[in-house]
């Protein structure tokens, strides 16, 4: 018998065929960070007032600036010990029954009653619009913003469901392709919205369909390599995502209407229907649903694009064995399992917490938020290799650790830095957004190096389903804390942070372990460890009695 892997090692286990297929499925996770992090650039909320028909008209008669008759508008209000231009009342005055002439000196308003906001608002956003400032999601219906986010992820939630079974129904290929489909068809529908709840459930119907292409491709460009290359293919498609991330604050500045930006980050899609012709489907998937035949025909077609001949086309078997016996239960029923669960759901939940936490803040700090943006992206990319170059040398737990806490602390230090000292302050900022990406990248396999075989997809599905429960709370948090003290938000990603840091160093360390085959394993890691010192030692005179044997032949 056969396993895929011995097949491969003919095939080749990168070669031209596989680095064609991963470069095409890692610019799926481009326009994915449009998907993700969009919100920033099309949900914006630009500095606002009360709109007063009486003001306005006057100002364009005697050329006021908005400074004057925002002045003559909104009153005084204390934001956090600093006194500032309401956005949500105005005064109670109708200008229009009363004396005010172009050369009006500063009046002395204090006195007059106030209100809340009856003919809409003003925005310091000329030429631009986000949804805000089309549907006038401010003050009292600022928290719809909160909703848009938090529908997507929403839809991230039941796609990781859906999509994780598709896939294993219907083939990773063909997941993909339906994935993208309904991406291109939803992602184009928000554009033509006619009014918000339509894009709330649209959004829901978006995040359903892009975690499951994204989770497709993913499962997909680690099935086709070999097993010393899956680790840096995940990282590389991760990487792309922060491409993406980079791209999308210069898209956002030269399309200034959400809704054009919306069609843009939508299109990609619909070319992504076009790898129908150009992937291949996983053989590890045909082989598990006993089309043997199929999967060797995928594998020679490979191995002739990488020049390669398969000499044994012996049976096929699935290495993997029957996962049927599967169950929830196993992952909380013995004392490690459980531990180990606990804590990577908290992980999850806590790097969707602030790192999305940590995007959408960007959108709030009154700076320019296209280059805040673009900055704080160019950071993620020190994380990849970061990874790469401490999980072999130093192992998996104490730089997942580390990133936790680095992120943790360098929230709670931005909190208190004061705003005159601005590039400090964006310097620590970038540090914590290293760090929680290095955490975010790095749950992904430290999840999958700690469950045993017959369990690792479940375990790693259920566990990363706090990741969408955390993108549905963190627009809450940031949000509407931020409208209490602007620097709130930071205090919580820094706690919570710093729990998921220490909780990480309760985890085992993976680096050389060999991969858990039973719960068993987990449960008595020594049993594990030892098992593979003594297959190590068995191996030493094998290959001296060959090396024997071959000086003999040769004399």
């Amino acid at each position: 018998m056969t396993t895929f892997d011995d097949l491969l090692e003919e095939a080749g286990t990168f070669g031209r065929c596989q680095r064609r297929v991963v470069a095409l499925l890692c610019l799926v996770s481009m326009p994915f960070a449009g998907v993700y992090v969009g919100i920033v650039f099309q949900g914006f909320t630009p500095d606002h007032w009360c709109r007063d028909p009486g003001v306005v008209q006057r100002r364009q008669a005697c050329d006021w600036s908005p400074a004057v008759s925002r002045r003559l508008t909104v009153p005084l209000v204390n934001r956090s010990g600093v006194l500032q231009q309401s956005s949500c009342e105005q005064y109670e005055v109708d200008w229009n029954t009363t004396a005010l002439a172009c050369d009006t000196q500063e009046l002395d308003l204090s006195e007059i009653p106030v209100t809340a906001c009856k003919n809409g608002w003003e925005y310091q956003y000329e030429g631009r619009k986000s949804f805000v400032t089309e549907f006038n999601l401010v003050c009292s219906d600022g928290w719809f913003v909160d909703m848009n986010q938090s529908a997507l992820n929403l839809g991230f939630f039941i796609g990781s469901f859906a999509f994780g079974f598709f896939a294993d129904r219907f083939g990773r290929k063909m997941s993909f392709l339906m994935s993208n489909a309904l991406n291109a068809i939803a992602g184009i529908a928000v554009a033509f919205a006619p009014n918000y709840i339509s894009i709330l459930v649209l959004r829901s119907i978006l995040g359903f369909g892009a975690k499951g292409g994204w989770m497709s491709s993913y499962v997909l460009l680690t099935e086709i390599v070999g097993v010393q290359y899956r680790r840096t293919v995940g990282i590389l498609f991760q990487m792309f995502f922060s491409v993406g991330v980079l791209v999308l604050p210069l898209l956002a500045y030269f399309i200034p209407d959400w809704r054009w930006l919306q069609v843009v980050i939508s299109v990609p899609y619909i070319f992504f229907l076009f790898y129908y012709w150009f992937i291949p489907e996983s053989p590890r998937w045909l082989i598990s649903q006993n089309q043997s035949a199929k999967a060797l025909e995928v594998t020679e077609a490979m191995a002739k694009e990488n020049k390669r001949k398969i000499k044994d086309s012996a049976t096929l078997t699935d290495e993997e064995g029957d996962s049927s016996s599967a169950s929830l239960l196993d992952l909380i029923r013995t004392p490690n399992m459980r531990k180990h669960t606990f804590i990577l759901m908290f992980n999850w939940f806590t790097t969707a917490v602030v790192y999305q936490g940590l995007i959408m803040r960007v959108g709030i700090t009154g700076k320019n938020v296209y280059i805040n943006f673009f900055i704080s992206g160019l950071v993620e990319f020190p994380a990849a290799f970061l990874i790469l170059f401490t999980i072999e040398r130093v192992g998996r737990r104490i730089p997942f650790a580390a990133a936790n806490m680095v992120a943790g602390a360098a929230c709670f230090i931005t909190a208190f830095i004061p705003d005159s000292m601005i590039w400090l302050k964006t310097v620590v900022a970038c540090i914590g957004r290293l760090g929680i990406t290095m955490a975010f990248e790095m749950v992904v396999f430290v999840n999958t190096e700690l469950y045993p075989t017959h369990i690792r997809n479940l375990g790693v599905s259920v566990c990363s389903t706090l990741c969408d429960v955390g993108g549905m709370v963190s627009p809450f948090l940031l949000y509407r804390l931020a409208a209490i003290w602007l620097e709130l938000p930071l205090l919580v990603f820094g706690v919570v942070a710093l729990i998921a840091g220490g909780l990480v160093l309760f985890l085992p360390e993976t680096r050389g372990v060999p991969l858990p085959e039973t719960i068993d394993d987990v449960e008595f890691p020594n049993r594990k460890k030892d098992s593979g010192v003594e297959k190590q030692q068995n191996k030493e005179p094998l290959k001296m009695d060959l090396t024997n044997n071959k000086e003999e032949t040769t004399v």
